[in-house]
């Protein structure tokens, strides 16, 4: 149990000195950004508790929102993606979640591809939508929401496979 907590709380403040430190000023082609600390939320366990999780995910957010200036966006899209991932876990893994042995090192690439997308674009989308707050300009929202969840999918597929490989050996 302690390993599994240290585990969490490692990938906690990595991903949180991570996206503060390096990834909030990559802002590649004026508008593309990778959101990686949202792999908490998407790696944790199925099976703990989800009032932990829930606030977990909230401070993830919060504490994002205190490194970048962002006055809860941050928070308020990570809180929904950690309320709604039941709904994207069934759907993207089927009866595995209905039994609660997911394994990430050991499902399809396509599951977990569809699984980070769906809260990737949803995550991005609030993001950008409270970012913005404009609905004359849900272009420019879909637009970013388009591109930088590209890259965060990507980004995420690429460190959930690297990770796996090396909890393999």
């Amino acid at each position: 149990m302690n390993s599994i907590l240290s585990v969490h709380t490692v990938r906690f403040l990595v991903l949180i000195l991570a996206q503060a430190l390096l990834l909030s000023h990559i802002n590649f082609l004026g508008y593309i950004n990778p959101f990686l600390y949202i792999l908490f939320v998407a790696l944790y366990p199925v099976k703990n508790n989800r009032m932990l999780f829930l606030f977990l995910s909230f401070l993830l957010g919060l504490s994002v929102d205190m490194f970048l200036d962002s006055g809860g966006m941050h928070a308020a899209a990570t809180l929904t993606i950690a309320f709604i991932r039941p709904a994207a876990l069934k759907f993207s893994f089927g009866t595995v979640y209905d039994h609660q042995s997911i394994k990430f090192d050991s499902v399809d690439l396509g599951q977990r591809i569809v699984y980070f997308a769906i809260l990737t674009v949803i995550h991005h989308f609030i993001l950008f939508s409270l970012d913005i707050f404009n609905f004359s300009k849900i272009i420019l929202v879909l637009k970013n929401t388009l591109f930088s969840s590209i890259f965060t999918i990507i980004l995420c597929v690429l460190i959930s496979i690297i990770f796996s490989r090396a909890n393999k050996k």
